[in-house]
């Protein structure tokens, strides 16, 4: 990979994500070109005055091709893409799945990288509506992003780092991991664990309001602010949990948390998850 990278390709610039980050590199001193197929998404393109461009045109030309498309066709869309880049470019994926799985085309004379958001910390401190309003991340509040570039240098990495903090935008630091490690990050961590305890609060929230009578808005009320308080004592030991909290800590685990659940760290439980996210019988090796 070339120590200096100026020119950037997105494929699937029309869908969520593609949108998201060529919001950012469009305003960067980037040369970018914007790649989309599907007639819908590519309106969405040319709505916010981008020019689309046909992949097998600019793909041989970009030192960075990002492939912004959904997890279960990142395989045959890189079955397409990798042949086409020139040698030393850089395959910039945004999710791990696909890449844990090897199910990423491999090409001699390419890098490859992958780097997700980490999301605007629940400890961020905000000063403006703008960042407040900013739950994802890459419009307003900071974030951090968490990458892996297994074979590049300390140069590299950085001139890589530069290409995330402009398309995440703004960014704190970008922690470099192997896939793998990125892989135990999400899904395990934050959609296995957080994303589902987060569901199923709400799924209580709604149980609460069902069984008790409780107004919806007093028990938002409590939850939202017992959420918070929660997490800072948890996390930060701002203060203690009361000894009758713990009691109640304690009978919440047992009816709730099963005793083997740290088994999902488990490398075959992590292979099974991601199978099942991408749609596929079993994980590559």
């Amino acid at each position: 990979m070339s120590t200096q990278l100026k020119t950037i390709t997105v494929i699937g610039a029309g869908g969520k994500m593609g949108m998201r980050i060529s919001a950012n590199l469009q305003k960067s001193d980037y040369q970018v070109f914007y790649c989309e197929s599907a007639p819908q998404a590519q309106a969405q393109v040319t709505a916010q005055g981008r020019e689309l461009s046909a992949a097998e045109s600019v793909v041989p030309l970009s030192d960075v091709v990002i492939l912004a498309v959904p997890d279960i066709v990142l395989g045959k869309v890189s079955e397409i893409v990798v042949p086409q880049m020139k040698t030393g470019a850089v395959l910039l994926t945004l999710d791990p799945a696909a890449a844990y799985a090897n199910l990423i085309a491999n090409r001699e004379g390419i890098e490859y990288a992958v780097a997700h958001p980490c999301h605007p910390s629940v400890f961020l401190e905000r000063y403006t509506k703008e960042e407040h309003a900013d739950a994802f991340g890459g419009v307003a509040a900071l974030q951090h992003v968490a990458a892996s570039y297994e074979t590049g240098s300390d140069e590299q990495k950085a001139e890589l780092s530069k290409v995330v903090s402009v398309m995440y935008g703004p960014v704190d630091n970008v922690h470099w991991v192997t896939v793998k490690q990125l892989a135990y990050l999400e899904p395990t961590l934050v959609e296995t664990v957080a994303c589902m305890v987060g569901a199923f609060m709400k799924e209580a929230l709604d149980e609460t309001v069902k069984h008790s009578g409780v107004p919806e808005e007093a028990a938002k009320a409590m939850l939202y602010g017992h959420i918070q308080i929660a997490l800072a004592v948890a996390f930060r030991a701002t203060n203690p949990f009361s000894d009758a909290c713990q009691i109640a800590m304690e009978y919440g685990r047992e009816k709730i948390v099963k005793p083997d659940w740290k088994q999902i760290f488990d490398e075959k439980e992590l292979d099974i998850v991601i199978a099942r996210m991408l749609k596929i019988d079993a994980i590559r090796r």
